[in-house]
């Protein structure tokens, strides 16, 4: 288990439903759901047939990243905000939201129904359908907009993208320096790549909503009529933020690049529903964010408890596909693309 996980029992389990609903509902069984490292989350059935999901957040004292600071209580802002904007988006209906000294903080929602994306791709599955939905669910996701760009709830913002893209990276790097994590290159000269090419994020002119943390673990899926799985919900809003709409193109790639795959089932919907160029201006944008996400990847690892010994695959992959993007931002860059880029893409 992660360090960030509170370890639950049964009887803890009861305990947070009571808080949440009253002593009825009762009950009637529970047990750990897998998948995620930051919250501890479980299934729970009740006496009057709902079947719900308790997540819990990390224990107190435990040190988190900078941007996880009430990570539960952004995701309790996230169902709300989705509820009642994008209404089309199938998110778990948040039935409680509770904060106490004792038991921390905490949400118990509605179960969805569903596979994950990862298991249906995994067990050979037909998923072009599912994530061409999952890239018109996103579209309608990124059409709420904010008044500011990056976290909510206090945390890391700022009024434009790219001050905010920037500021979450310092983040980063300062998590990175806490933790001792070592990094392919130092942290100036990351932040020395990065800014110069920061003046594309300057394309990005309205804050939408994106859910950030979309790889197939988080999208659910059931079979239609038909036999085909069919989108079912978008889960672990609990990381989302505040800005540019092609951010939210990377983790459902996962390990790949969204601009080399304008055909991919999801990009396609997606363009189909927002259209955006894969000009050179959003090809260096897509470029920062896979930065970013990998950088993050590289650095939560020792808060979750994850080692060369007990993930070498993990530390060696993220060691590569970090150093690719940095050797990619060191490389000349054509000016006159970035500025034509202009408004492409900025939605």
């Amino acid at each position: 288990m992660s360090p960030t996980q509170r370890r639950l029992d049964p009887d803890q389990v009861r305990r947070y439903v009571t808080a949440s609903l009253g002593p009825a509902p009762g009950v009637t069984g529970c047990g750990p759901l897998t998948g995620g490292g930051f919250a501890a989350v479980w299934w729970v059935t009740l006496d009057d047939g709902q079947t719900v999901v308790l997540k819990v957040g990390p224990p107190p004292r435990v040190p988190l990243l900078r941007y996880e600071r009430d990570m539960i209580g952004a995701e309790a802002r996230y169902l709300r905000l989705v509820a009642a904007r994008a209404p089309g988006v199938p998110v778990p209906p948040l039935l409680h939201h509770g904060r106490d000294p004792v038991l921390g903080d905490w949400l118990l929602t509605g179960l969805l129904p569903g596979r994950t994306l990862w298991d249906l791709t995994e067990a050979g599955a037909e998923v072009g359908p599912v994530r061409a939905e999952f890239g018109r669910a996103l579209a309608a996701l990124h059409g709420v907009t904010g008044d500011h760009y990056g976290y909510d709830g206090g945390r890391t913002g700022a009024p434009t993208w790219r001050g905010a893209y920037t500021a979450i990276l310092d983040d980063l790097l300062a998590d990175a320096a806490d933790w001792a994590v070592p990094l392919p290159v130092p942290a100036a000269r990351i932040r020395e790549l990065v800014d110069r090419h920061a003046a594309v994020l300057d394309a990005v002119r309205r804050p939408a909503l994106l859910h950030f943390d979309g790889w197939a673990g988080n999208v659910l899926a059931i079979d239609g009529p038909d036999g085909t799985p069919r989108l079912s919900g978008l889960v672990d809003g609990e990381r989302h933020l505040w800005g540019d709409p092609l951010l939210d193109l990377v983790s459902p790639l996962l390990f790949r690049r969204a601009e080399d795959e304008p055909d991919d089932p999801l990009v396609r919907a997606y363009r189909a529903v927002a259209p955006f160029p894969l000009d050179a201006g959003a090809r260096r944008r897509l470029g920062l964010y896979r930065l970013h996400l990998y950088l993050l990847m590289t650095v939560e690892m020792p808060s979750r408890g994850i080692t060369a010994e007990s993930d070498p695959w993990r530390v060696d992959r993220l060691a590569e596909l970090l150093d690719a993007e940095l050797s990619d931002l060191d490389r000349p860059w054509p000016l006159r693309a970035s500025r034509s880029a202009g408004t492409a893409g900025a939605g």
